[in-house]
Order: structure tokens, then C-alpha cells, then sequence
């Protein structure tokens, strides 16, 4: 539980903490987390639910008519959609990416996993995926799940945050370290 502590805190962290114990109780932290990442899709591919849910213009009926509709049309457990509706009850709806985010860190160390960003200059394949997994797993002593983004800047390589470290083996800083020892001669 005090690790628990440590992943989660400030208001995401409380929502995400009362709602990973609902889950539990509930035995669908699984599902829950299922339908939260569909949800966090939903307000990265979506615009109008992004200004929905990060524009303090809309008042909290707006928001509540149109979470009861993305929870029907989503199909969401009423775990979830109450979760939604307190959210925008609260005039808190614009801080469900972060309760999304706590809640998976949350779920992965309660099955003894640790997450990590990746950020690459391309897409990875499923072999490349398979072989970062299995060198993290060696690295930290824990399995890894992971969230891979891409930032086509770093022009090669990868940058992987784990916890609080990171590591940078991306070109675009390889070539800034270069550029820096290059003026020092």
C-alpha cells in the first residue's frame, strides 16, 4: 500500500486510488482499465471530447449529458461512468488523463509491474517491442509495460523513462553532446 501511496497522489491520485479499490472490490480491474484506456484514446483521437473535457466554458449538465453519452456509446461498466459523472459533478472532468494515467500505474504495480515511457523516432515493430521488453525486464528486475510515443525530432534511438530515470540513446542528443564538446576545443 505505500507504494501506492507514492504512485498516487494529488486529486488524480485520489480518484484513481477510490477507483482501483471499487475495482478491486469489484473484481474488474482488468475491465476497468480496458475501458479507461478506451477512454484515453477517445480524448487523444477526438476533439470534441478533448474540449469537452479541458474547456472550463462547457457547465457541469453540459458535461454530464454528454458523459452519460459516451458511456453508452462506449458500452462503459457503471464503475467507470460514475467515475465520469463524479468527475464532471465535481468540475473535475479535465483531470481525467491524469486519473487514467495513476490508475495504470497503480493496476501495473499491484501485478508487480513497473511502466515506462518510450519515446522513439518511429513506430516499433513487434519484435522491437518484444526485445525493449525484455531488456527492461533485465534492467529493472520487474516486468515492464510501457507506452510508446513517437517524436520523429530524435531523428534514431530511444528515449526510455523508467520511474524517475532516463535514459537518452536518441541521435538528436548524441549529436547536441557532440555540438557541445565540439565549441569546448
Amino acid at each position: 500500500m505505500s507504494s501506492q501511496k507514492t504512485i498516487a497522489s494529488g486529486l488524480a491520485g485520489r480518484y484513481a486510488t477510490a477507483l482501483f479499490e471499487l475495482a478491486e472490490q469489484a473484481g474488474s480491474i482488468e475491465k476497468t482499465e480496458e475501458e479507461l484506456s478506451a477512454l484515453a484514446t477517445l480524448l487523444v483521437e477526438n476533439d470534441e471530447f478533448a474540449n469537452l473535457v479541458m474547456n472550463p466554458v462547457f457547465g457541469k449538465d453540459q458535461q454530464l449529458a454528454a458523459c452519460a453519452k459516451i458511456s453508452s456509446t462506449l458500452s462503459l461498466s457503471d464503475l467507470v461512468a460514475n467515475l465520469l459523472g463524479v468527475l464532471a459533478t465535481n468540475r473535475r472532468l479535465v483531470k481525467l488523463g491524469s486519473v487514467i494515467d495513476v490508475f495504470k500505474k497503480i493496476a501495473a504495480a499491484n501485478r508487480g509491474e513497473i511502466s515506462a515511457e518510450i519515446i522513439t523516432a518511429h513506430v516499433l515493430s513487434d519484435k522491437q517491442q518484444a526485445s525493449l521488453k525484455a531488456s527492461l525486464k533485465k534492467a529493472v528486475g520487474q516486468d515492464v509495460t510501457f507506452e510508446t510515443k513517437v517524436d520523429e525530432s530524435l531523428l534514431g534511438g530511444l528515449i526510455v523513462k523508467v520511474g524517475s530515470r532516463m535514459i537518452d540513446s536518441s541521435l538528436k542528443s548524441k549529436l547536441e553532446n557532440l555540438k557541445v564538446s565540439m565549441k569546448g576545443v
